[in-house]
C-alpha cells in the first residue's frame, strides 16, 4: 500500500455510525461522523451466564437454554468466579468454570466481519460458538480476539461459550503453583469484552495480528522540543475479503479542546486478499504541549479508513508528546532531570479479586498520585488498559511488567512468557506514561538466552533508536537494572554499584525490615518487639506500628539518594492477599480497602508544594498521631512546606523547620518532629508556612465516647457510574465527628436503588472505619445507603450514579 506522509495523529478503537443493532441488548451505539462508517466496537458485558464446579466436559447441552446445568447464574462482566473473603484459611478458588452468552447479529447489520475481544481471561480459555470450538488462549493478563464471522448465524440466536481453567499450570506464566505464589491470580472473565462488527477491510488488531512492530496503530515521536515535534503514525490494515481492496487513510490530530491541530489524507492503495497493508504518515507539531507528571497534556489522534470517500473503519486514541532518556545516574524527561519517586501496585480488590470496573482502576491511579508518587511499577503482570489510560491522564510514569515471580518452567513456558512480552508491548505501546518495559520474570533465575530474547523482543516491537528501554532485576541484557534494595545485600545495598548502566530500585522498605530488621539505627528501637520493627503493619495495629512503618520507609527512601539510582519504588501502595499465606501482606502505605496509613502522608509530603495542572502536589500538612492517652509526647508532622507551627489547645508548642537527622538529610521534605510537654486531652493544630505565610492547616482532636456513624464513599476523581464498583466507609465518631481509632464496632450496611453490597455484612470496623464495596446497577439514578451499629446513631448517604 502506498506510504503516506504529512500531519499529526492519535488512536483508540471506537466504532462510529448508526447501526441496525436493535437485537443486540446493552450495546453502545457509537457517535456520528461526517460519513456513516461500517464498523463498531460494542459493549458485550451484559447478559452472561456463569457456572462453576460442574462436569468439565463440553457437551451440546451447554449451548441450549433449557438444558442442564440448571445452576447457571446471571452475571455481567467483569466477573470473578467466587467472592473471596479478605482473611480466611481457605485458599483462593481454582477450577473449571463456564461463561455463556446468547446474542443475535442482525442479518442487515454491518459485516461480514464479527469478532469478540476479551480484555483478559484467567488463565486458559477455550472459546466455542454454537457448539464448535474456535480458539484456545493461554495466559491470564492480556487480551485476545476471536473471529466468529464464519460461525455466526445472522438474524438468529447464537451461543458463545467460554470454558476457563485457572488451576495451577506450569506452562502458563507466572507458572508457580498458587500455594507458593506471593500474590493471587483469581479467575474469570475479569476485564470487559467487546463485540466488533466491521468491514472485511479494517484496521488490524495490534495483538491479534501477531505481527512484529505491526497491527493497529503505532505512534512514535522524534525531534521533540518545546518548539516542535515530529509524530510518526503507522497504520496497518487487514483485508479479510476474498478480493483485493482499495482504501486510503485520513489522520487528524486534535488538542484537548477538540480543536483540529493537523490533518493528512494519503493516497489510495490496494491490499491483496488475506493480507496486510502498512501505511506510514508523519507530521510536525508546532509548539507542542509536552506531557509530564505535572502537566499530563493529551492530544487525540483519529485515524479513519476511507473507501470511495466513505469511512469504513475508525480508531481513536490519546497521545502525549514526550521524550525520555535513562542515563547512568539520571532520568531525563523532555530533556530535564526528574527523580522517579514510585511505588508498586497489585491490581486486586477485596472480595472481587481482579474483577473491578474501569472507574475503579482510575481511582487506584488517582490514589497513587494523591500519595505523592510520580511513578508506578505494575507488579508483577500487565495491568488493565483502563489503569494505563488513567496514568496517561493523571501523569503517572509506568513500568509495564510481564507475569512472573520466582519461577522458570520448560520450553513451552518460555515461549509463552516471550509471547507475553510481545503482546504486552503491542497492546500498550502508545501510552505516554510507559517509560520502562519489564521484560523479565520477577526474582527469577532466568537463562541468559531467555533474557536476550525478551530484551530483543521489546526492541523488535518498538524499532526506534530513542525512547525505548527494557529493564530487569538481573544485571544482564536489559537497558536498565531494577533490583530491590535487598538484592544488593544489606547494609551496603547499592552504594558500591559502579557500572554505567542506569539503576532504579524497584522495591524497598518491606522485607529488608520484615526479614532482616536491616534498618540503619535499629539500636534506637531496642525496646520494640520484632513484630513492631517490621514494615508490615495493618492499619488497625495502632499508631505506634503505623509510625514505625512510616519511619522504615522514610529511612530507606532517604538512603536511596546516597547511591547512583535514578529513582525508587517502595513496596508497596496497597495491602494485598497472597497464595502462600492466609494473612494479608500489609506493607502497603494504604490498606486493602484503600484507606491510608501514616506512610501515605509521608510520601505525599515529598511532592509539591507547587501543584501541577492536575491539582496534585498542593501545600499539605499531616499530624501522624491520634492524640489519645496512649500517644507519645513526640509528635511527627509531615509537610511539604518550609516551616510548621504546632499548637496544643490554642498554645504554640513550637514553630520550626524540618528535621536534620541521618534518616532525613536527603529528602525533598523532611518531617517535623515536635516534643510536647505533656499528653493532655484536646486539640493539636499544625499550621504549615511557605514563604512566611500560612499555606495549609490540619487538626487532631482527642477522641471522646463513641456517638454516631458517618458515611462516605470513595470518589477519587471519578463519579459513580452504572456498572461501577466503589468503596463505602462508615466511621465510628464521637459527638464532634472525631474518628475513634480503636473502635471495632460491628456495622451493618444497607442499600436501595438497584445496587449490590459486597463484603461481610455486618463488618467490624478497623481503626474506627468499617468498609463495604458498592456495586452499582445498570442505570443512572441515586443509591440510598444506610449504616447502623448497636448503641450508635445511624448514618445515611445518597450516592448519585451518572
Amino acid at each position: 500500500m502506498a506510504a503516506l506522509s504529512s500531519l499529526p495523529t492519535v488512536a483508540m478503537r471506537a466504532g462510529s455510525g448508526l447501526l441496525l443493532l436493535a437485537a443486540l441488548s446493552h450495546c453502545t451505539v457509537p457517535s456520528k461522523t461526517d460519513t456513516k462508517p461500517a464498523a463498531a466496537a460494542l459493549d458485550f458485558n451484559q447478559d452472561w451466564q456463569f457456572v462453576k464446579d460442574v462436569d468439565t466436559t463440553v457437551t451440546a447441552s451447554l449451548f441450549t437454554k433449557a438444558a442442564a446445568p440448571a445452576t447457571w447464574a446471571a452475571v455481567s462482566l467483569p466477573h470473578t468466579p467466587r467472592l473471596e473473603p479478605v482473611v480466611t484459611e481457605q485458599p483462593q478458588w481454582q477450577g473449571i468454570s463456564f461463561y455463556r452468552k446468547f446474542f443475535r447479529v442482525p442479518a442487515g447489520g454491518p459485516g461480514p466481519r464479527v469478532a469478540v475481544e476479551f480484555g483478559a481471561a484467567m488463565h486458559t480459555a477455550d472459546v466455542y460458538l454454537n457448539g464448535r470450538k474456535l480458539q484456545r488462549h493461554v495466559g491470564g493478563y492480556l487480551p485476545f480476539t476471536v473471529d466468529i464471522s464464519r460461525q455466526t448465524k445472522y438474524g438468529e440466536e447464537n451461543c458463545l461459550l467460554v470454558r476457563l481453567d485457572n488451576r495451577d499450570n506450569p506452562v502458563v506464566p507466572p507458572g508457580k503453583p498458587l500455594k507458593g505464589l506471593d500474590f493471587n491470580f483469581y479467575g474469570g472473565l475479569y476485564r470487559p469484552a467487546q463485540l466488533i462488527l466491521s468491514d472485511p477491510l479494517h484496521i488490524a488488531d495490534a495483538v491479534q495480528a501477531g505481527r512484529t512492530a505491526g497491527g493497529g496503530l503505532l505512534l512514535h515521536y522524534e525531534n521533540i522540543s518545546p518548539q516542535a515535534a515530529t509524530l510518526h503514525v503507522q497504520t496497518e490494515l487487514q483485508n479479510d475479503a476474498p478480493q483485493a481492496q482499495t482504501a486510503q487513510i485520513r489522520t487528524t490530530l486534535l488538542n484537548e479542546k477538540g480543536q483540529e491541530v493537523g490533518r493528512t489524507t494519503g493516497e489510495a492503495g490496494s491490499i491483496a486478499p488475506g493480507s496486510f497493508g502498512r501505511v506510514q504518515q508523519q507530521l510536525t507539531i508546532r509548539q507542542p504541549q509536552l506531557w509530564s507528571p505535572d502537566q499530563p497534556y493529551l492530544y487525540r489522534v483519529v485515524v479513519e479508513v476511507l473507501r470511495d470517500g466513505k469511512i469504513i473503519d475508525r480508531q481513536e486514541t490519546t497521545t502525549g508528546v514526550r521524550s525520555i532518556r535513562f542515563a547512568a545516574k539520571s532520568f531525563l524527561l523532555n530533556g530535564q532531570p526528574l527523580r522517579l519517586r514510585g511505588t508498586n501496585r497489585h491490581q486486586e480488590y477485596p472480595y472481587l479479586g481482579y474483577a473491578i470496573s474501569d472507574n475503579a482502576q482510575y481511582r487506584d491511579a488517582w490514589k497513587i498520585k494523591e500519595a505523592g508518587f510520580n511513578f508506578v511499577r505494575c507488579s508483577h503482570y500487565p495491568p488493565s488498559p483502563a489503569f494505563l489510560q488513567a496514568c496517561d491522564e493523571l501523569g503517572l510514569l509506568v513500568m509495564d511488567s510481564v507475569p512472573g515471580w520466582q519461577f522458570f518452567g520448560n520450553d513451552e513456558f518460555a515461549r509463552n512468557a516471550l509471547q507475553n512480552v510481545r503482546d504486552m508491548v503491542r497492546r500498550d505501546r502508545n501510552h505516554p506514561s510507559i517509560v520502562l518495559w519489564e521484560a523479565a520474570l520477577n526474582e527469577t533465575d532466568m537463562p541468559r538466552p531467555f533474557m536476550d530474547a525478551a530484551h530483543r523482543a521489546v526492541h523488535e516491537e518498538l524499532p526506534f533508536a530513542e525512547n525505548v528501554y527494557t529493564c530487569g532485576w538481573l544485571d544482564y541484557a536489559y537497558d536498565v537494572f531494577v533490583p530491590a534494595r535487598q538484592h544488593l545485600k544489606a547494609p551496603d545495598y547499592f552504594n558500591t554499584y559502579a557500572k554505567d548502566k542506569p539503576l532504579l530500585l524497584c522495591e524497598y522498605g518491606d522485607w529488608e525490615y520484615y526479614a532482616h530488621n536491616a534498618g540503619f539505627n535499629q539500636a534506637t528501637f531496642a525496646g520494640l518487639k520484632e513484630s513492631e520493627r517490621t514494615s508490615r503493619q495493618l492499619r488497625g495495629q495502632g499508631e505506634r506500628a503505623l509510625a514505625q512503618q512510616a519511619l522504615n520507609f522514610q529511612e530507606a527512601h532517604n538512603d536511596n539518594f546516597r547511591g547512583p539510582a535514578v529513582g525508587d519504588a517502595n513496596w508497596l501502595m496497597f495491602d494485598y492477599k497472597r497464595g502462600y499465606a492466609t494473612d494479608i501482606e500489609s506493607s502497603g502505605v494504604s490498606d486493602i480497602f484503600r484507606l491510608p496509613k501514616f506512610a501515605h502522608y509521608f510520601y505525599a509530603s515529598q511532592n509539591g508544594p507547587v501543584a501541577g495542572r492536575n491539582g496534585f502536589g498542593q501545600p499539605m500538612v499531616y499530624i501522624a498521631s491520634y492524640w489519645q492517652p496512649t500517644s507519645g509526647r513526640q509528635v511527627v508532622v509531615y509537610s511539604n512546606c518550609e516551616e510548621v507551627e504546632l499548637q496544643l489547645n490554642g498554645q504554640t508548642v513550637a514553630r520550626q523547620r524540618p528535621d536534620r537527622t541521618t534518616s532525613a538529610d536527603r529528602l525533598a521534605h523532611a518531617p517535623f518532629t515536635f516534643t510536647v510537654p505533656a499528653v493532655v486531652p484536646g486539640t493539636l493544630r499544625a499550621v504549615a508556612y511557605q514563604a512566611g505565610k500560612p499555606a495549609a492547616t490540619t487538626e487532631r482532636r482527642t477522641p471522646g465516647a463513641a456517638h454516631h456513624l458517618q458515611l462516605r464513599y470513595d470518589r477519587s476523581g471519578r463519579d459513580a457510574r452504572a456498572h461501577d464498583v466503589l468503596f463505602v466507609y462508615a466511621s465510628v465518631v464521637d459527638a464532634a465527628g472525631t474518628v475513634l481509632p480503636e473502635a471495632t464496632a460491628a456495622v451493618r450496611f444497607a442499600a436501595a436503588g438497584g445496587a449490590e453490597l459486597i463484603g461481610d455484612n455486618p463488618v467490624r470496623a478497623e481503626a474506627g472505619i468499617a468498609t463495604m464495596l458498592l456495586k452499582t446497577g445498570a442505570s443512572p439514578g441515586a443509591i440510598q445507603l444506610t449504616a447502623t451499629a448497636d448503641g450508635l446513631a445511624p448514618a445515611s448517604l445518597k450516592v448519585p450514579v451518572r
